[in-house]
């Protein structure tokens, strides 16, 4: 069968190559339905595979001088930034996200490589004065194979900005692409095998339950780093210390508070709520604000912009430039949203707009759900506890800070939150008040490279995107030089 995407190769140890048990796993086009590729089905004597080969080449790979690691990295993101097209084709595909903000993926990629690749000569040690006779040294050294399991939303950037520090340490990496979304990773392994020498980078595809079940168990892979739901992260936790002492970091769901205090502009808040949720790749981001917290004096003024702007959002085809949103991820997220739109029906909060599949003949095949909101929803409510990964904006209101900040932290989660006022007290206040490792104030969804993000509660342990990361895949070693 000719397929529209025809890479069908995993990389390990700088070969392309198909599963050891020769079984492939189809690849559905989210908007249709049709089947449009197919990703090797790795097997656990794959990731034993690629460990050997990760295993070989790290000490060449650590023991480059700075510069010429990092002239490796700048070149591998070149070599991206060549194929950006083809990338971008291939995931919106595979992806169902729109086509004009993916455009920014492979740019946030190469960035994230080039950033680190700067970074390496702040990989240091420190001498300290313990003694007066002898010396006290700290060196920094890679953990070896680290491994990277990657998420469905955002396939590409994940695999390559979040291996960017583990690179740049000096490790070599086994990514784990999604189940959902593997397409793009192969191309991936087109392009990393040219650029990076072999074993530094190998990419192994298949099911979680057994792929990543054999990268979270092998005893030779210390270092792993998961971005998905808190049920998972759990599970990764707990199977990973049945086998060995293993450094996790972990970026989980998010039901992050949005909190517009009565002193802002109802049509500013209202445009940030719909930018907050990240309607454009259907709410799916672990970061989006999917809870706006309105003082009551600006409830009902902020509401019927949101309403109106969420309303008027167009579904579509993902590769046409002016579809707001596209199809959900894959079936099970389909029916997982689905799911909250019966809750909600019988939970007393009040349906706004959405809450359905859109009708028509247009959207009969796909994982289609209609852009929603939902106002009155309390704190006993499955909307307001649950993350849904998807596009539904829960809508609250308040009286006093207090009861603003209660809110905020009434659920398990504490990814990201942001904190909307003209008065720099109140947002100072808030800001610290909130559990959220990561806070805007006055803004929303933006991220910043070399701004470390991360979250608080059962949204994660860790931080990435700064040096933090890249320091966080090294060991310390100490030294003691005894000379008197």
């Amino acid at each position: 069968m000719v397929y529209a995407i025809e890479q069908d190769r995993m990389l390990i140890g700088g070969e392309l190559v198909h599963a050891s048990g020769g079984e492939f796993d189809l690849s559905i086009n989210p908007a249709t339905e049709e089947v449009i590729g197919r990703s090797p089905r790795g097997t656990a004597e794959d990731v034993e595979r690629a460990f050997a080969a990760a295993d070989a080449a790290w000490p060449a790979w650590a023991a480059l001088t700075p510069s010429e690691r990092g002239a490796r990295m700048r070149a591998f993101g070149e070599a991206l930034r060549a194929r950006a097209e083809d990338f971008l084709r291939i995931e919106v595909a595979d992806t169902g996200n729109t086509i004009t903000p993916m455009r920014g993926d492979v740019g946030h990629a190469v960035d994230s490589l080039v950033y680190y690749a700067g970074l390496i000569h702040e990989l240091k040690g420190e001498t300290i004065p313990a003694t007066a006779e002898n010396l006290h040294l700290t060196l920094r050294e890679p953990y070896g194979v680290v491994a990277r399991i990657a998420p469905f939303n955002h396939p590409l950037m994940f695999a390559v900005a979040r291996t960017a520090a583990m690179l740049a340490a000096g490790n070599a990496v086994i990514v784990k692409p999604p189940e959902t979304s593997p397409l793009s990773a192969l191309l991936l392994a087109e392009v990393a095998r040219e650029a990076l020498p072999a074993g530094v980078f190998n990419i192994v595809t298949g099911p979680g339950a057994t792929v990543g079940n054999a990268i979270v168990r092998h005893p030779g892979i210390k270092r792993i780093a998961f971005i998905g739901s808190p049920q998972t992260g759990r599970a990764i936790q707990r199977s990973a210390a049945e086998v060995a002492v293993k450094h996790v970091t972990l970026e989980l769901g998010g039901k992050n508070p949005l909190i517009a205090f009565p002193d802002t502009d109802p049509d500013i808040i209202a445009a940030a709520a719909v930018r907050g949720m990240n309607f454009s790749w259907q709410g799916q981001s672990c970061g989006s604000t999917s809870r706006l917290l309105l003082h009551e004096d600006i409830h009902d003024a902020v509401l019927e912009r949101v309403v109106s702007a969420v309303a008027g959002l167009r579904l579509g085809d993902p590769f046409d430039p002016a579809t707001d949103m596209g199809p959900v991820n894959s079936r099970i997220q389909h029916e997982k949203v689905l799911s909250f739109f019966e809750t909600a029906r019988h939970d007393g909060s009040r349906l706004m707009t959405g809450g359905r599949k859109p009708p028509g003949e247009r959207f009969a095949k796909g994982f289609w759900v209609e852009p929603t909101v939902y106002a009155d929803v309390k704190p006993g409510m499955r909307l307001w506890q649950e993350e849904v990964f998807g596009p539904i904006l829960s809508v609250g209101r308040w009286k006093t800070v207090d009861e603003a900040v209660e809110l905020a932290n009434s659920t398990e989660y504490g990814l990201t939150g942001a904190v909307w006022t003209h008065d720099i007290r109140n947002a100072l206040n808030v800001a610290r008040r909130i559990r959220s490792g990561h806070v805007w104030i006055n803004g929303c969804s933006n991220h910043f490279l070399g701004v470390p993000f991360g979250g608080m509660k059962n949204s994660g342990v860790g931080r990435e995107e700064g040096i933090e990361e890249m320091v966080s895949y090294t060991e310390a070693k100490t030294i003691n030089i005894m000379l008197g």
